[in-house]
């Protein structure tokens, strides 16, 4: 039965038995946003926010990929429970809305999508003028979700987290191998087990003889055993070395646990509540009216839709669609530890940080390749092709993805020989020469934040070009106007090519690095089809093979969606940066942070330096010539659909702030 139940936490709806997997949405925080003002046509907004109850059915055929869902408890109507918090901004009025709900995937349980959409200030309980921004979003009329998805989430407020289940075998505790990974900037007596401040799983016996640390130095080595003598647990997330971890190694710590989590619901539950919200016709849903669905995700969480989509979940359990356009934002060519038992869901791999997880697995890409190595054909869509629930989709990548991420993957075959056909519902496009995030602007290095790199951080901000595609994307799956082209580097012209045929210049102090991230065969045991690991760390097989773009005479990328920054430049942008020695390793790259390598200022400095790129005074007469050109490439990206006309303005104004803080380092550098 259909009610509404006025409980002491708030309002309780119950989910029709019809799309009985969202058991019921405990709101426990309903209010109006900014006293209630409107929002253009949409009208006045309000915030829901509480708690969203499951009940899976391990027997469904959709759920049958869940690993360790049949292995959890049930009950009495045979289900396996789970609840997550959610987060919901809605119009007061529904009809006042577009019918679309923009569906966030929060990155380790943050948000981002006002920032980047509506360019707020962050906040992960949005409540100012300034934490709105310019409502561009709202004003539009659509619906904004956000949604706990993993229960090992830093201990913060706002932080958005999934109350999971726990697999066991007939009531008795399930036990197995988890690896603790790092790779430290500082000499440090302690270290963490677990990935960026996550909760760890913990140690069975903190004490037992058969726990293992390793350290190595090259990412497919075989790490030397510390003696156990020499190394504890502290407590249940932190292990202690007699002597202190030297910066810049890496480090292993396997040992067992029990009680794993059921970590996939995370991928279930964004299926079902999503599906709930878009067909669900009662008065139970808070949202009626949503037509069509559209996910985003950054890093980590276009990852997460990656394996989304690849384990067939845009089907729901009565086979519907679920998201009519998935945005996978800098997730590069991998998935992640998201539906296997003692999965860490926050580890991702790059060329020098979390090394060797379940991450670039194949497949690779949207549409069918074959690994020559196994003769497996496969598709990241194969499942949603068959059911019919295929999405439109964007993969947009940075220059750091193709040196971190496996990038050129997405797009290539395994063996780095061939483009990749493209489905017709898929785009790519890459951000030449942009970092995997933006850094501070004026360019300042990282010293003092942890991962410190040789050079400044890029801050190169693509934002533009994400809020131009998102509408780009929307208009496609709502209503099929077809967005700009792909816009990606590819082996068939040499914009796309191995690392010592990439045209790097020999700009003083930096090298393109020549050891991008290696997506590698990985044996992780037999079991491992079943989600099941044996084997920590895996047996490392052959490499894929992976490419990287083809740059300029400036070092800058030739390819891709060129922002007016690199098509007019003042610097070299690049989306790797090298360790600084006094973090070790400074062989290796700095996790995903860029580098900004600024142009000589002047001729005389050019030829001082032996640098071969033109100078600033040899390029640009003075400021009105530069922003002059900046411009005509903004409008010129405008036209093409990769910025929207309400951004030129902030564009145009970033370029003077830029060209002035260049020329006002000139002045400083003459007066000394």
């Amino acid at each position: 039965m259909r009610r509404l139940v006025i409980a002491a936490l708030g309002i309780v709806l119950f989910s029709s038995l019809a799309e009985a997997r969202v058991v019921r949405l405990r709101v426990e925080r309903r209010e109006v946003v900014l006293n209630g003002r409107p929002f253009g046509a949409a009208g006045p907004y309000e915030k829901l926010i509480g708690t969203v109850d499951f009940g899976l059915d391990p027997d469904a055929p959709a759920n049958a990929l869940i690993v360790d869902l049949k292995l959890a408890p049930r009950n009495a109507r045979g289900e396996v429970e789970a609840s997550a918090d959610f987060y919901l901004l809605k119009p007061v009025d529904p009809r006042r809305g577009n019918g679309r709900l923009f569906y966030e995937v929060g990155n380790r349980g943050g948000k981002s999508l006002l920032a980047t959409f509506q360019k707020a200030a962050a906040s992960l309980d949005p409540a100012t003028e300034a934490e709105f921004g310019d409502e561009a979003l709202m004003r539009q009329g659509f619906t904004l979700l956000w949604m706990g998805w993993k229960w090992d989430v830093p201990e913060r407020e706002g932080v958005m987290r999934m109350r999971m289940p726990i697999a066991t075998e007939n009531g008795k505790p399930i036990t197995g191998l988890v690896r603790g990974n790092f790779i430290l900037n500082e000499r440090s007596n302690t270290a963490p087990v677990a990935d960026r401040n996550h909760l760890a799983y913990a140690p069975l016996d903190p004490a037992s003889a058969d726990y293992v640390m390793t350290v190595r130095d090259d990412p497919t080595a075989r790490g030397s055993v510390i003696p156990r003598s020499r190394w504890r647990f502290v407590d249940a997330g932190t292990v202690a070395l007699d002597g202190g971890f030297e910066p810049g190694r890496i480090y292993d710590v396997v040992y067992r646990s029990q009680n794993p989590k059921v970590v996939g619901i995370g991928l279930s539950a964004t299926r079902d509540l999503v599906s709930f919200l878009k067909y669900d016709a009662s008065p139970d849903n808070p949202s009626p009216g949503i037509r069509h669905a559209l996910a985003w995700g950054v890093s980590q969480s276009g990852r997460f839709l990656r394996h989304f989509l690849y384990q067939g979940f845009n089907a729901d359990e009565r086979g519907r669609k679920v998201f009519d356009g998935v945005f996978d934002q800098v997730g590069g060519a991998g998935r992640g530890s998201f539906n296997h038992r003692f999965g860490q869901a926050s580890r991702d791999a790059l060329q020098y940080f979390n090394i060797l997880f379940p991450v670039d697995l194949f497949p690779f890409t949207d549409g069918p390749e074959t690994d020559p190595d196994t003769n497996v054909t496969d598709g990241l869509l194969a499942r949603a092709d068959k059911s019919g629930t295929t999405p439109k989709v964007f993969h947009l990548l940075t220059n750091s993805e193709y040196f971190n991420r496996a990038g050129s993957l997405v797009h290539t075959d395994p063996t780095g020989t061939r483009d990749a056909d493209i489905p017709p519902t898929t785009r790519i496009y890459m951000m030449a020469s942009a970092p995997h995030g933006p850094g501070p602007f004026p360019p300042a290095s990282n010293r003092g934040g942890g991962m410190v790199g040789r050079a400044a951080l890029n801050p190169l901000n693509y934002s533009p070009a994400v809020r131009a595609l998102f509408r780009a994307l929307d208009r496609w799956a709502v209503d099929d106007t077809m967005p700009p082209p792909s816009a990606y580097p590819r082996l068939a012209d040499g914009t796309l090519a191995a690392p010592d045929r990439a045209g790097w210049p020999p700009i003083p102090g930096f090298q393109l690095p020549q050891q991008p991230l290696r997506a590698l065969h990985l044996n992780f045991g037999a079991d491992w089809d079943k989600g099941i690991v044996s084997i920590e760390p895996p047996e490392v097989g052959r490499p894929f093979v992976v490419r990287v773009p083809a740059v300029d005479a400036d070092g800058n990328v030739r390819s891709g969606i060129r922002l007016p920054d690199i098509e007019v430049p003042l610097a070299t942008h690049a989306g790797w940066n090298y360790r600084e020695a006094s973090i070790g390793a400074p062989d290796r790259l700095a996790g995903e942070i860029g580098s900004y390598i600024p142009f000589p200022l002047t001729r005389a400095e050019r030829a001082r330096t032996n640098d071969p790129r033109l100078s600033i005074e040899e390029r640009y007469r003075n400021r009105d010539e530069y922003v002059g050109k900046y411009a005509a490439a903004t409008l010129d990206l405008v036209a093409k659909g990769y910025v929207l006309p309400e951004d030129v303005a902030d564009l145009l104004q970033h370029a003077v702030e830029h060209y002035e803080w260049v020329t006002k380092k000139s002045d400083v550098k003459s007066q000394k």
